[in-house]
């Protein structure tokens, strides 16, 4: 989501005349865009701005902000701890980032011409009605192969390991035809995939839209992008198992765009574990809901979010996660050391796990999902599937990058005509998570152009 709130930012300042600088060392202004779904990431936005204090000694007219979740948190106290920051700005005040740049610029230039003024710093991190409308933008480019939309702002959860609350607000839901309208831009610049963002996507317009015929606001709009002329595949992200109801596992059955990878959390297999969290679900109704999509989707993706070490869990709740694990067998699992966040209702708990302890089992409750995944990695060898060519591989020029309906990672060797199209491959060699291939085309049977040599699997 912040990756999508960063080109909205970026969006305003190019049609302005800025340029994305090419380096920090070149750059006039930095904004870092944070996270706080953990203490990990607020430390690096931390040290990522305290490493920048040396260039603004050098660079006084240099412009310095938080922007996001952390800016939100923490608010003023940014700027009491970090003298070199010019600017604050929470989750629901991206949109302003231009004007208070411009603001901050223009101050400095009224000084050196002679007006005596302190230095304009700026704090805004107030709600704003109808923020989750500005994020709307997209950076221009000529071609576009995949692109997010965010489609709502906020969460009513209040899962108890949660600060996204506190940091974006409730839920506020943008409307139907002003989303529709942004893919329909974007197909008509070329964009074949979009993905849908919301911090519980499939709870999409529950408050402020009805639901028509036994379809939700989210399924309705779902289908309406499905049916958007050049958009070939669809995806969302992330939804919560409550709310993944027959209406939405129809939809995955039934509209062709829209593709077979679920990210379904879990945080958690043990059912006082999910109890204490506040996730409102047991493991059995979990475990029914993924029977009930891979009934409906046979094949499908199943990725996931786990947490070891929240307060209280003990080597029992712990031994039910690695057996929740071993029974769904997923695609992949981003897995995360318990975290207190400020504000959240365990970050009060006393019954909290050493970190020690939270190590090894994040290491071994890592190393049986990564034997899980390389295992159904191997399934994959051989197979004819469809990529969407995203662009070059970030470790090596000579390679394309493109991902499968299911969203494996896959490399083949870089044509510049397959940039942005869907290109047929036979999958020829697994690492377990990256997957190496060869086109499937007409003219290759005839001529097949001198690909460059698969790689040997790196070491884990």
């Amino acid at each position: 989501m912040n990756v999508r709130d960063s080109e909205a930012v970026l969006h305003r300042f190019v049609t302005q005349g800025y340029r994305i600088a090419r380096s920090e060392a070149e750059a006039d202004v930095i904004l870092l865009n944070t996270c706080s779904v953990r203490d990990l990431a607020e430390e690096k936005a931390c040290g990522k701005m305290a490493s920048l204090h040396a260039r603004k000694r050098e660079n006084p007219n240099l412009v310095l902000g938080f922007l996001g979740c952390m800016a939100q948190r923490r608010g003023g106290d940014l700027l009491h701890e970090f003298p070199e920051v010019d600017l604050v700005l929470g989750t629901q005040k991206l949109h302003e980032a231009l004007t208070q740049v411009e603001r901050i610029r223009a101050a400095r230039a009224a000084s050196l011409a002679g007006s005596p003024s302190a230095p304009l710093r700026v704090l805004e991190v107030e709600a704003e009605p109808g923020s989750q409308n500005q994020i709307r933008e997209h950076l221009p480019s000529s071609r576009k192969a995949s692109a997010f939309v965010s489609i709502m702002q906020g969460c009513n959860m209040r899962c108890a390991f949660c600060i996204v609350p506190v940091t974006r607000g409730p839920e506020r839901a943008r409307p139907m035809d002003e989303i529709v309208d942004e893919v329909q831009k974007l197909a008509d610049q070329g964009t074949r995939e979009v993905t849908l963002l919301g911090q519980i996507v499939n709870l999409y317009g529950r408050r402020e839209l009805p639901t028509l015929h036994g379809r939700s606001p989210f399924v309705q709009l779902l289908e309406k992008v499905c049916s958007i002329p050049g958009i070939a595949r669809v995806r969302f992200t992330s939804p919560h198992p409550i709310g993944f109801r027959d209406d939405l596992i129809g939809a995955l059955r039934d509209l062709p765009p829209l593709c077979e990878h679920i990210h379904l959390p879990a945080q958690s297999g043990s059912d006082r574990i999910l109890r204490a969290m506040g996730r409102g679900y047991s493991r059995s109704r979990y475990l029914e809901l993924v029977d009930r999509i891979r009934a409906a989707v046979p094949g499908a993706t199943l990725t996931t979010d786990l947490i070891v070490g929240f307060p209280g869990e003990e080597e029992a709740d712990f031994a039910q996660t690695r057996s929740l694990v071993e029974t769904v067998q997923f695609d992949q699992a981003f897995l995360f050391r318990y975290s207190p966040r400020p504000g959240t209702s365990a970050a009060a708990r006393s019954d909290s796990i050493r970190e020690e302890e939270k190590l090894r089992r994040h290491h071994e409750l890592l190393a049986l999902q990564d034997a899980v995944a390389r295992q159904k990695a191997t399934q994959l060898l051989g197979q004819e599937v469809e990529i969407l060519i995203e662009g070059e591989s970030r470790k090596s020029p000579h390679r394309f990058q493109g991902r499968t309906r299911g969203n494996h990672l896959v490399l083949v060797r870089a044509e510049e005509r397959w940039r942005g199209e869907l290109l047929p491959v036979r999958i020829v060699e697994t690492t377990g998570f990256t997957f190496y291939a060869e086109p499937v085309l007409a003219e290759e049977t005839e001529e097949r152009s001198p690909g460059v040599p698969t790689p040997p699997a790196p070491a884990r």
